[in-house]
């Protein structure tokens, strides 16, 4: 069951994974940014436990220091009871310095380390942060010039898709448009030629009309139409004796 119900768990995340993965990694970085945040509160809580342990090796070798001055000064005055009891005392201050040095390096060691590696995992952040602003560029890029693509494929004119099928009726429409005009243009054509000599006639007759009342009105002389003599036809001793001459 419980194998069943991780499947869809995982399913639903892949889900939302594909559905906006800009989101998921904005939401990884936001997540470890405030992991990055806590951490970074706990080292300073450590660095604060190194700091007291360094105080406390400063304030043993002062402590120590101290105690083998005493011991000093009291053999020289010959007091060696005395001098014993401060020999030990040097002892055990000695030994808990020396657990303090220990415990300084092992923790300064240890901030040091996990110092290391919040930087480190800054310096990451930062990489994943400008990866994120890239990828989100490119994705709406890459979305945009998809889109623009896919709207040029659509209006790409080709009589298999619907525009070209609209392109075609248009141009049918047209083309009998044309076909009417033409027809219209010859049909307007017939008895133009007809009409024409009518009006060339209707202008002569009104020519003469005007010349006749010109005349009339002693505007004009009457027109002489000349007589042109017929050439009399010569018999042949007519033609011979024209030709001796």
């Amino acid at each position: 069951m419980f194998s069943a119900l991780r499947a869809q768990l995982n399913k639903l995340a892949n889900f939302f994974w594909e559905a906006d993965p800009i989101a998921q990694m904005q939401y990884e970085y936001d997540s470890a940014v405030e992991q990055l945040k806590e951490g970074r509160v706990g080292l300073e809580q450590y660095r604060g436990l190194v700091e007291r342990v360094a105080r406390q090796v400063k304030d043993g070798e002062a402590h120590a220091g101290k105690l083998e001055a005493q011991a000093k000064a009291y053999l020289k005055a010959g007091d060696r009871a005395t001098a014993a009891k401060f020999a030990l005392e040097l002892q055990k201050a000695k030994g808990q310095l020396e657990q303090n040095k220990q415990q300084l390096a092992m923790h300064e060691g240890a901030y040091q380390n996990n110092l290391k590696k919040i930087q480190h995992a800054n310096k990451k952040l930062a990489e994943v942060k400008s990866k994120i602003q890239q990828y989100d560029a490119e994705l709406k890029m890459s979305e945009a010039e998809a889109e623009v693509a896919k709207l040029s494929q659509s209006f790409d004119l080709n009589v298999t898709t619907d525009f070209g099928q609209l392109e075609q009726v248009i141009q049918g429409k047209i083309d009998a448009n044309r076909g009417k005009a033409r027809v219209a243009s010859d049909l307007s054509q017939q008895g133009i030629a007809d009409i024409d000599a009518e009006e060339r006639m209707e202008k002569s007759m009104a020519e003469d009309a005007l010349k006749d009342l010109e005349v009339s009105l002693g505007m004009r002389a009457p027109e002489v139409t000349p007589v042109v003599e017929a050439q009399k036809d010569l018999g042949p001793a007519e033609r011979s004796l024209e030709t001796e001459k």
